[in-house]
């Protein structure tokens, strides 16, 4: 398979994984909307969430891929298999520990995260109880996290890249069925959404075996102590382990600063947590089909090129994942500046979820997008370091961004609120995006094709033409007092949305632009 096909695969897959979650985000708005117990549910799913982000899917993955790819390709089949084992051994004993000790210190770690809760008593005391219950799903995910890694080594993407789905419906049913019942016995039906989480962690982690068993690549974990130290002391885990230090601190310091902006934002306006949550969701439809997506399948190959000595292999990867990223991340940044509010009026302006609420989400989302294509960059860009097993620098940008980011929020918070806290983050990720891109070319590990002044001339132009489009639109229509109902609101959004993307490649035709040479890769 290509990597344009892998990419799509990942990304069509992704993309039904954001509509399950949007599904799921916007029933969660209708049925509770913004208050301090919604924002106590937000508060308690981050805590796990940024753990997961922070090991799993963070620090584990950009050490283990590398790793795990390059003795793949230099050692075969059956030494890979061994270090899959040993490590697998490791990462179970080390989650049981920090699952018991994150469930016992859950009051104190939702006091960190937003100790702004306090204002309301119901609301502090519900997020820790939801903390408590859904901490474990970092010990799911984590397994996911090593068996995807696995998987997509072998380039076998699809299971990885559906696996989210299941957490989504698990939520929905929850959202749908549970909450109802959980009323009626006189119990929050906002807990129904815990136990939601807690299913779906479950399946994620199940779905998993099948795919591993296909591949004789399940892990075989030692329960015996003598199992575990010989685990523990063996080369590989010793390299993957060194590598998530300097990866451990670098994705921290991305958590701190999302724990920064919680705090501040639950000392802002009550449903600010809210607002923001609502916003990143959308803004997880470009980051995750783009960025993800790339990244997932890039890293093994440029591990793999790496290992062989392939450098033109390896630059030739960085470029074609650079291109197809400005083709797409440009007018969809674009898009989210001049298209805000219609995209949230529609998506999220039902049930309690009131005219206040989407003027106040589109914000944050124009915020956000401000720094769309370096936060989409960054997935493709960051890879490029972990695969030559350089975790150090992206760290070093990394600390870097986060003083940046935090000096933007004394001069922005002030004025656009939890806006601001969008925006800081958006202009940190351009920031970030071009440090690496600039490491990456001094160092030799990437030299940018023929082309690149005319390409940008062409997707910026294309861009501007959807982007005047977009904000005629925008502006001729009322969407929060859309008198038509709901389905023509909804159909008139999707005819705008496709006539922007017409338009958008309609023009890049226009301009001499080839799409093929995406596609051949």
């Amino acid at each position: 398979m290509s990597l344009f096909k892998s990419a799509s695969l990942v990304s069509l897959l992704t993309l039904a994984s954001r509509i399950t979650g949007l599904v799921r985000q916007l029933l969660i708005a209708a049925l509770f909307g913004a208050s301090p117990l919604t924002d106590a549910f937000n508060v308690a799913f981050r805590i796990p969430n940024m753990f997961r982000r922070l090991f799993a899917e963070g620090a584990f993955s950009q050490a283990f891929v590398p790793v795990l790819a390059g003795v793949r390709a230099k050692d075969g089949d059956e030494a890979t298999r061994d270090l899959v084992n040993q490590i697998a051994t490791v990462l179970v004993w080390a989650l049981l520990l920090t699952c018991v000790v994150g469930v016992a210190l859950a009051p104190v770690l939702v006091w960190a995260m937003a100790s702004g809760l306090k204002q309301s008593a119901e609301g502090f005391e519900s997020a820790v109880f939801m903390t408590r219950w859904m901490f474990p799903y970092i010990g799911f995910m984590s397994l996911v996290a090593l068996s995807a890694g696995i998987l997509n080594t072998w380039k076998r993407f699809a299971v990885p890249a559906a696996t989210p789905v299941l957490l989504n419906i698990a939520m929905i049913t929850a959202a749908a069925l549970g909450a109802p019942w959980f009323r009626s016995i006189g119990i929050a039906p906002i807990y129904a959404l815990a136990a939601g989480v807690m299913l779906g962690g479950m399946l994620q982690l199940g779905v998993q075996i099948p795919a591993l068993l296909k591949i004789g690549m399940l892990p075989r974990i030692g329960w015996r102590w003598s199992q575990i130290r010989a685990a523990w002391f063996y080369p590989g885990t010793r390299r993957v382990t060194s590598l998530m230090l300097p990866a451990l601190l670098g994705v921290s310091v991305a958590q701190i600063s999302l724990l920064i902006n919680t705090q501040i934002a639950s000392h802002l306006t009550p449903g600010s947590v809210s607002w923001l949550s609502y916003a990143d969701l959308l803004m997880e439809f470009p980051t995750a089909m783009l960025g993800v997506a790339l990244g997932v399948v890039l890293l093994p190959q440029l591990a793999a090129a790496k290992a062989t000595d392939d450098g033109a292999r390896y630059s030739q990867l960085l470029d074609w994942g650079l291109r197809l990223m400005v083709l797409l991340a440009v007018p969809s940044a674009l898009a989210l500046l001049t298209f805000a509010k219609p995209l949230v009026a529609v998506l999220y302006h039902y049930g309690a979820f009131t005219a206040r609420d989407v003027e106040q989400t589109s914000y944050a989302l124009m915020g956000y997008g401000a720094g769309l294509l370096g936060l989409v960059a960054i997935k493709v860009l960051a890879p490029g370091f972990y695969a030559r097993q350089d975790i150090r620098t992206p760290v070093k940008i990394a600390i870097l961004v986060l003083a940046l980011t935090q000096a933007m929020n004394v001069l922005f918070v002030p004025r656009l609120a939890h806006a601001g806290l969008a925006l800081s983050i958006g202009l940190g990720a351009m920031v970030n995006a071009t440090l690496l891109l600039v490491g990456l070319i001094r160092r030799g590990a990437y030299q940018p094709s023929a082309g690149w002044g005319r390409f940008l001339l062409q997707v910026l132009a294309a861009s501007a033409l959807m982007a005047v489009f977009l904000l005629w639109s925008a502006e001729t229509v009322d969407w929060t007092a859309f008198a038509g109902g709901r389905l023509l609101r909804v159909g008139l959004l999707a005819a705008i949305v496709v006539g922007a993307a017409a338009l958008y490649f309609a023009a890049l035709a226009l301009s001499g632009l080839k799409l093929r040479q995406f596609v051949r890769k």
